[in-house]
Formats: C-alpha cells, sequence, structure tokens
C-alpha cells in the first residue's frame, strides 16, 4: 500500500467519522446549510474528528519514539509505565491544586511522565538480560507499581472516581473548547520528524552516539520531553488510549520497513486511520450507544500485541 492510498483512506474515514452518530446529518441538508445540523458539525463532529486523529498520529509517533531510543519493538507508552505516570500526575493535581484548570492538570502529567520515562530508560539501560520481550515486561511492571500508588492515594483521599473519569478513552465528550490542548502534541510530532535519525542514533547507546559527535543526553531529552508532552494532553482530553502506540509502528514495520525518516509520516497516518476505524465501530456495534474507544483500542490492539508476542517466539 502507498502512501497515497493512505491518505485517501484517511479522508474517507474522515468523511464517514463526520456523518456516523446519534443525530443523523445528512449531506443534502448539510449543503443547505441548516442550522442544527451545522451546530452539531461544528461543535461535536468536527472537534471529534479532529482530536481522533491528532491522538492517533501523536500516540503512534511517541510509540515510534520510544521503540527508537530503547531499540526495542515492544516498548510503547502502554509498556514503559508513561500513561500511568499520567495518571499520577493527575491524582496530584487533584490532591494539591483541586479547582485547577487544564493547564495546571497538564503541567503535573507532562511533569510525573517526563521523570517517570526517566526512570523507565535508566532501569531498562542497567538490565543485563536484553531478550527483546523482557524489557517491556519490566516496564509493565514498572507501571503497575505507579498504578498502585495512584490507587491507594486515591482511595486515601477518596477520589477514585475523579481518577478513573480522566483516565477512560473516550471521544464522546470531546466538544468544541474543551480538546484544544490536544494541538500542543502537533509541535511534539514535528520535532520527531527533525530529529528522526537521530534518535536512531541515540538508541544504539551513549558511546555510540558520542563517538559520532552527537550530544547524547540532549536528543534523549527532546525525544523524551516529546513523549511526555503528547502522552500528557492526550491522556487529559481523551483519557488512555492503550496499546495503540505499540501496535501501530509494528504494523508499520513489517508492511514498509524500518527506515524511520521514511516510516515516520506512514506511521502518523496509519494511526490515525487506526483510531478513526476504531471509533467508527464503537459507534456502530451498539448503535445508538457508544462503546469507548479505550475499550475498542485495548482488545483490538490486545490481540495484535499477542500476535507479536508469538510471532517474535517463533
Amino acid at each position: 500500500m502507498k502512501i497515497s492510498q493512505l491518505i485517501i483512506l484517511l479522508f474517507l474515514l474522515v468523511i464517514l467519522s463526520i456523518f456516523v452518530g446519534v443525530s443523523d446529518i445528512s449531506l443534502l441538508n448539510f449543503l443547505k446549510w441548516d442550522e442544527q445540523q451545522r451546530l452539531v458539525m461544528v461543535i461535536s463532529r468536527i472537534p471529534r474528528t479532529a482530536a481522533l486523529i491528532l491522538a492517533g498520529v501523536g500516540m503512534s509517533v511517541c510509540g515510534l519514539i520510544m521503540q527508537q531510543m530503547t531499540q526495542n519493538r515492544f516498548v510503547s507508552p502502554t509498556t514503559a509505565g508513561s500513561l500511568d505516570a499520567a495518571k499520577m500526575g493527575i491524582l496530584a493535581s487533584l490532591i494539591f491544586i483541586p479547582q485547577a484548570g487544564l493547564w495546571f492538570k497538564s503541567l503535573f502529567a507532562f511533569g510525573f511522565t517526563f521523570l517517570a520515562s526517566i526512570i523507565f530508560l535508566k532501569i531498562a539501560d542497567r538490565i543485563r538480560y536484553r531478550n527483546v520481550i523482557f524489557i517491556p515486561i519490566v516496564g509493565l511492571m514498572f507501571g503497575g507499581i505507579l498504578n498502585s500508588i495512584t490507587t491507594f492515594f486515591a482511595y486515601k483521599n477518596d477520589i477514585v472516581q475523579n481518577v478513573n473519569a480522566w483516565m477512560m478513552g473516550d471521544f464522546s465528550g470531546v466538544l468544541q473548547g474543551q480538546y484544544e490542548l490536544i494541538y500542543f502534541s502537533v509541535p511534539a510530532v514535528v520535532i520527531t520528524y527533525l530529529y528522526a535519525n537521530k534518535f536512531t542514533l541515540v538508541g544504539m547507546g551513549e558511546d555510540f552516539s558520542k563517538n559520532l559527535g552527537l550530544n547524547y543526553r540532549a536528543v534523549m531529552n527532546i525525544g523524551l520531553f516529546c513523549v511526555s508532552l503528547t502522552v500528557s494532553v492526550v491522556v487529559l482530553t481523551i483519557g488512555t488510549i492503550p496499546f495503540l502506540g505499540l501496535v501501530v509502528p509494528n504494523i508499520v514495520s513489517v508492511l514498509f520497513g524500518d527506515n524511520l525518516k521514511n516510516t515516520l509520516p506512514i506511521t502518523a497516518i496509519f494511526g490515525a486511520i487506526f483510531l478513526l476505524i476504531c471509533d467508527i465501530l464503537g459507534r456502530l456495534i451498539i448503535f445508538p450507544f457508544e462503546i469507548p474507544i479505550g475499550m475498542t483500542v485495548g482488545l483490538i490492539g490486545g490481540v495484535i500485541f499477542l500476535i507479536l508476542l508469538i510471532r517474535q517466539r517463533s
């Protein structure tokens, strides 16, 4: 499949996403500029579709960055504790600044995610047993520890429901004026493209990078900044979307190869396509009700992850 075909598929899914929903919107009435349908489009459907594209692009690119920096195909925000760290950041903001807006919550989530990413990479560097499956298992354990700590303090402060509500991946509540924070993921994607080759060199190790004249620590921090910024704004805007950053880069790698500079745009487009498909399915399976995006992506992504593990073992 060529990139032009992926762009056409993305365009068709965007149109389908805009016109699929409980409120029946016909193209004919929309062209006649029906006021009610115009409001539904502007306030709900278009912001939702834009958020789907940005979240799909951002989380897929995050997974690709982490896989390049660790040289491990099974590392992603899901398997490195990044999502759990963002959850802990949201909990901290609810405890210390309960009346804070999204901007302060995003700063807390960003700080905790950035710190957790540094800790995970330190742990990964110190592991002598470099089996490709062992590293993400350690990451899942690390995330489990963070999640347990978060749950304990959430119970202690009686805000379990508040934290869980933030973490439920769901696009149904995306409306105009409530999703714009996710646009901060766009600069992270641009920076990732500019530093694509450097992220690959960083994954080869500190000594190797320095021998090539690369500032290892600076490039590593830039990569972690991009990942942390994207994960924090997506979690705050949408909630947790598991396995997206794990599955999409691996599928792209199988279909298009491992040249990061060439596959990065494809990964971004494929991530948007994958998320749009999961969201449309979630809206149609039990129509007029809706399955949260976290459940559909988790189910489909989990099955693909198991297939990848089995394939790696064989």
